[in-house]
């Protein structure tokens, strides 16, 4: 059997018809997560705040990456976040400035830094982050504990497959 061009592949194929994007479920899928991004952005944004009124929106997502991950060189965050280096110097200043990170040589590489977390920055953004949960927990204090692992792990799965 030949596939006829028209999306009529096999089951399983991730092929779809010129019209396939105009689907009701991606059309849903686009307008929720458009929302979804929406909110975060305006969330992230609060969150910098809560951690220190002048830090800037994108460089609260620096310091949730170093948090998670610990140290790490500033163009291997610059690639994570992406954006360019002269970009993340300048952000990776104002978060010396504020005290939040500080700058170690790399022990796998003399030559190199890595940037971490000061423990000032580790308590801010760990109180923001727990706040950030909490909040979670009450807007779904509704919701199945079962249904609330399925979300994390359907949106697992996105940002897994939006990597590709």
């Amino acid at each position: 059997m030949h596939e006829d061009g028209n999306g009529g592949g096999r089951a399983g194929e991730s092929h779809l018809s010129g019209s396939g994007v105009n689907q009701p479920e991606f059309l849903a899928l686009e307008r929720e997560l458009t929302v979804l991004l929406r909110r975060a952005r305006a969330n992230q944004g609060e969150m910098a705040r809560e951690v220190h009124p002048d830090l800037e929106s994108s460089a609260y997502g620096l310091l949730v990456r170093l948090g998670e991950c610990g140290g790490q060189r500033a163009t291997d965050l610059a690639a994570f976040i992406g954006v360019g280096k002269a970009t993340m110097s300048r952000q990776l200043r104002a978060l010396e400035e504020l005290g939040f990170v500080a700058r170690e040589p790399d022990p796998a590489d003399g030559r190199a830094w890595l940037v971490t977390l000061t423990p000032e920055g580790q308590e801010r953004v760990g109180r923001v982050r727990e706040a950030r949960r909490a909040q979670y927990a009450r807007r779904l204090a509704d919701w199945d504990p079962r249904e609330v692992t399925e979300l994390a792990r359907l949106l697992h799965e996105l940002n897994r497959g939006m990597e590709r």
